[in-house]
């Protein structure tokens, strides 16, 4: 980076026209100082916090870095101070953006986001950014995934539409009309009775993970099985849309089910299809945290527990992975115990073993 190689007097003047400069500046004041920035000490080697309360290096010895993690990858590392103001301000974020769920969760629609922001003590900008790293969605995405949980619970319960609609939150008929089909990928009526008269396509194929189905909705792909007797498939999709109809593979459906075998015997190559992704709000934002992690890497269900803000969410996290529905483009295969050892797996253990090891490069045969 030209900032870390500069001379002291380029580098003394890049530093005092940053506005965060400023920011370093006054903190001294007393006034209120924002954490979406990290300073780092080319004398020194570490950074720190624009907090912390060491004595200020002088501005030629500068450089400004948007995150601790962009400052660790320019060789920098954190000062003692500055890890323990670091974890005191992610466990502040965690606080507060659950704290903005809550509010989301009991409100019948969505908050003004300035609102929101300032009843957990940060600014529109910093809380919009703060939310969506530690959810996956943003405010505007997670209050309309609430609703839509509400709506799918009252529909379920055999609650009338009008009741459910309203109880969701939405205000007149037409408003929630309008969104229905994107909430439900059905009108809601439909749903209520189980994907009555709603056409699902699906196709059976074989891959090398053995049998797989393939079906899609009006929105996209909707179910991706993997398993060893077709029939246990077509009975599985069968129980998540008793009422649908559910009309067979045609030639042009065969090509899509060729473009899923392909993206399935070699998920680092993605999936450029659009998928019916049907869950509650904590599911989506598991599901979400989980296409996150690259083809070839794991995590564990701890990590993705604390990634939510929500570190004792452990098992809840191991839950909405086995109600993914749509096996490998949703990778729940990639998330493993603390030790490393793999888990449950909705299709089957060795599966699981076997996609990580065609994602790390290793053998294409199942079970070999």
């Amino acid at each position: 980076m030209d900032s870390i190689n500069a001379s002291a007097p380029e580098q003394a003047l890049r530093t005092e026209d940053d506005p965060r400069w400023d920011i370093l500046l006054n903190r001294r004041s007393g006034s209120a100082v924002s954490a979406d920035f990290v300073y780092a000490v080319r004398t020194t080697g570490v950074y720190c916090t624009p907090g912390s309360p060491s004595r200020l290096p002088r501005p030629e010895n500068i450089v400004f870095f948007d995150s601790a993690s962009q400052a660790e990858a320019a060789g920098f590392r954190p000062s003692r101070r500055s890890a323990q103001d670091q974890q005191s301000v992610d466990l502040k974020h965690a606080a507060a953006v659950a704290e903005a769920c809550r509010v989301i969760d009991a409100c019948d629609s969505m908050p003004n986001l300035a609102e929101l922001a300032e009843t957990v003590g940060m600014s529109s900008f910093h809380f919009h950014r703060t939310f969506k790293k530690i959810t996956g969605l943003t405010p505007k995405a997670y209050s309309v995934a609430s609703m839509r949980s509400r709506v799918q619970a009252q529909l379920c319960q055999g609650v009338t539409i009008t009741s459910a609609l309203y109880e969701a939150g939405y205000n007149s008929n037409s408003r929630f009309y309008e969104a229905s089909q994107n909430m439900l990928g059905m009108k809601p009526s439909e749903y209520r009775a189980g994907g009555a008269n709603v056409d699902i396509r699906f196709a059976l194929g074989e891959s090398s993970l053995g049998s797989i189905l393939v079906a899609t909705s009006s929105k996209g792909i909707c179910a991706i099985s993997l398993g060893d007797d077709p029939g246990v498939l077509i009975r599985g999709f069968q129980d998540q849309f008793p009422n649908a109809n559910l009309i067979g593979a045609d030639a042009q459906f065969e090509a899509l089910i060729a473009t899923v075998v392909g993206f399935v015997q070699s998920p680092a190559t993605g999936l450029a299809l659009p998928l019916d992704i049907r869950g509650t709000v904590f599911q989506e934002r598991v599901w979400q945290a989980l296409r996150d992690i690259p083809a070839g890497s794991t995590a564990t269900y701890t990590d993705i527990a604390r990634q939510l803000g929500m570190p004792s969410a452990v098992r809840a996290v191991a839950n909405a992975c086995g109600a993914n529905t749509l096996a490998v483009a949703i990778p729940c295969h990639r998330v493993v115990r603390s030790d490393g050892s793999l888990s449950g797996y909705r299709w089957g253990v060795e599966r699981k073993r076997k996609l990580l090891d065609i994602e790390s490069g290793g053998a294409t045969g199942l079970f070999s």
